[in-house]
């Protein structure tokens, strides 16, 4: 066997082994809680960067258990944002019919809510 394939062979077999052993450790990894949009959004942009860095280096069984934890955090914030924003679509519409029925009052109450809300995405 060549070196190329024993050492293959054997990284397969400890990424194997390994995901296997340490499945039950991370299995239950809740990752950082998103219970605001602003929390979320930030947690989204840090862990985006530290997912950026690992997809940079080799796929080791340490990288691929790091990815597999930093999924959880985003996935949590990608949740928030996403509800968040189903809930800034309905802002949205207020503001829209609001403004068909020339509703300056409502209006200006949805469009600062809409506002509010949309500015912690997006500055």
């Amino acid at each position: 066997m060549t070196k190329n394939l024993m050492f293959a062979t054997l990284t397969c077999a400890a990424f194997a082994f390994g995901a296997n052993a340490h499945a039950s450790d991370v299995e239950h990894f809740k990752g950082k809680p998103s219970d605001t949009l602003e929390q979320a959004v930030s947690n989204f942009s840090e862990y985006n960067n530290k997912l950026e860095k690992v997809l940079a280096g080799d796929m080791t069984p340490e990288a691929m258990n790091e990815v597999h934890e930093l999924t959880y955090t985003l996935e949590n914030a990608l949740g928030k944002i996403n509800e968040e924003l189903r809930e800034l679509a309905d802002v949205l519409e207020q503001v829209h019919v609001a403004s068909e029925h020339a509703d300056g009052n409502a209006v200006k109450r949805h469009g600062q809510k809409y506002l509010n809300v949309s500015r912690e995405v997006i500055k």
